[in-house]
């Protein structure tokens, strides 16, 4: 494999993922048919060859697989290529894509896959295993945003033949399965051309998947069209589709809305308009997953280097109001790290229920007194939403608090550029790739990395003992002891209160029933149409 780059650095994370919606501004426009593209929406309500799809992100920020975090870019990316293996999206059943069986043993240390015979790329070129190959010397490489979801278990990729490719573990890892979807293959003859990584990131997309990309305008549109060569397990059902990027909310709800409605899906639905939607006919659904709202505190300043007073802070906050006035009752209070739906899911020892005394009793034992906060947060709509509950709950137990909302992008620059901050308030939703807990605790706790970087804490014993702990889990091949460290390590995380879930909230899809059928609700960010069919 080729020599390692540079570490992925926390900028690079902000600038090519938006992972909470930043908008990190793209300034040139890429056409995937090399033709100039319609900026605006179709009017598509009586074409049934095409669905327009409303997705609340934006579409300027990376498409690069191995480089992106983005909401729209991975949806849309999820109908462009494929990996070996990939996952439903909902169930997250893993089935065969590019590969044509599943390892018979995912308890070995080698597993040997099979290409499907006649794959092709976009562009008519055949699918090879040199291309699988070259997308693993990509995914290992420490400067991508994916590397750290492969490089503790995944030794090295090789050649068996012009047909298969076996891949070499450190140690039994089944949660590979799963997890091979991120590694979204790509065409070698493409992608390994100088400054090919570069077109990627800003649109250009060349997979195997049952949908090409046709036109990609950021801030805009992008759009596809089904891949009349596809010969993989999903078969395309809908013949075209306009993707439109409308982050302002109440422009996303009147593109759905009313008899003449131009789309006929729309993701991020507002919970202010769920019984609006209904009411029009349309099926609102949610899905409760990993979406959260995060603390993240700085321990490099006191007096929050005290885990009493991380502790006093989050036990400070009215949860349940919260959730019934900002989300409507869409959304559940933190009981662990992980949402009650996940199936590693057990309630933490320490559970940050609302008890304003206990809070109180914490910060005089921690001997703090006449505290203020300046809490700064992102300025998605939901979190500004939850913020003055917040900022009530710490001034009513005598905490002095001012709120700070700001663009994401402005936020985290300030952080990388080591300016002081007290706490954050935050989005994230590590489902996006995937459901195992390893990948979610990972992508927050990992040593070095961009999270425990900017809480100033990953360099304390505290943290040290927790990721040999988590490292023990991941090695752990027994699955019932696996279990057992997760929650221990589960258990250390919610105590510790460094970075840490206050509720996990719904996500709200709407969608057309007498247009489009085969919709399943997502519960992390955009939508997946492999399965639907457009009426």
């Amino acid at each position: 494999m080729s020599a390692p780059r540079s570490a992925f650095s926390r900028r690079d994370f902000l600038r090519y993922s938006g992972i909470m919606g930043a908008a990190a501004a793209i300034s040139t426009t890429v056409s995937a048919c090399g033709g100039p593209a319609s900026t605006g929406s179709t009017g598509s309500g009586g074409n049934k060859d095409l669905a327009t799809v409303v997705i609340g992100y934006g579409n300027d920020q990376s498409w690069d697989p191995t480089m992106t975090a983005s909401a729209f870019a991975m949806a849309g990316n999820n109908h462009i290529y494929e990996g070996l293996v990939d996952t439903d999206p909902i169930t997250r059943a893993p089935y065969p894509a590019l590969a044509t069986a599943l390892p018979a043993d995912t308890s070995a240390t080698t597993w040997k896959f099979t290409l499907r015979q006649g794959a092709k790329w976009h562009d008519g070129q055949p699918v090879t295993v040199d291309d699988v190959l070259f997308t693993f010397d990509r995914v290992q490489d420490p400067s991508t945003l994916v590397s750290s979801f492969f490089t503790a278990w995944l030794k090295e990729v090789r050649k068996v033949d012009e047909s298969t490719v076996e891949l070499v573990f450190k140690f039994p890892f089944p949660d590979a399965l799963q997890r091979l979807t991120i590694a979204k293959i790509m065409p070698k003859h493409v992608f390994g051309q100088p400054g090919a990584w570069d077109a990627a990131k800003n649109g250009k997309a060349v997979g195997s998947g049952p949908y090409k990309m046709t036109a990609h305008n950021p801030k805009s549109n992008t759009t596809f069209e089904a891949f009349a060569d596809y010969n993989g397990p999903r078969k395309p059902a809908i013949k075209k589709m306009n993707w439109l990027s409308i982050v302002d909310a109440s422009a996303r709800v009147a593109k759905i809305s009313g008899g003449s409605a131009e789309a006929q899906i729309a993701d991020n639905v507002p919970y202010a308009n769920v019984d609006q939607l209904r009411k029009q006919g349309l099926t609102v659904e949610g899905g409760k997953g990993m979406n959260h709202m995060f603390l993240m505190f700085n321990t490099g300043q006191k007096p929050f280097d005290d885990v009493r007073v991380r502790q006093a802070l989050l036990y400070a906050i009215d949860t349940k109001k919260m959730i019934d006035v900002a989300l409507k009752g869409h959304g559940t209070p933190a009981s662990s790290f992980l949402n009650k739906e996940n199936p590693a899911y057990a309630p933490a020892k320490t559970v940050y229920d609302y008890n304003p005394e206990k809070a109180k009793s914490l910060l005089s034992a921690a001997g703090v007194k006449n505290l203020s906060v300046n809490l700064m947060a992102v300025n998605v709509s939901w979190i500004a939403d939850c913020l003055p509950t917040i900022a009530n709950s710490w001034n009513a137990i005598g905490v002095k608090t001012s709120l700070e909302p700001q663009d994401t992008s402005a936020l985290f620059t300030k952080m990388d550029q080591s300016q002081n901050y007290q706490v954050v308030a935050a989005a994230s939703n590590p489902n996006q790739f995937g459901l195992d807990a390893d990948l979610i605790l990972r992508y927050n706790y990992t040593s070095g990395g961009t999270w425990m970087k900017y809480t100033k804490w990953d360099k304390s014993s505290d943290a040290k003992a927790l990721f040999a702990l988590m490292d023990r889990a991941t090695r752990e091949s027994d699955s019932a002891k696996k279990l057992e460290l997760l929650h221990q390590y589960l258990d250390v995380i919610a105590e510790q209160a460094v970075l840490y879930p206050v509720l996990h909230t719904e996500l709200m899809t709407a969608w057309n029933p007498k247009k489009l059928t085969g919709v399943r609700p997502q519960a992390y960010p955009g939508v997946n149409l492999l399965q639907a069919k457009r009426l």
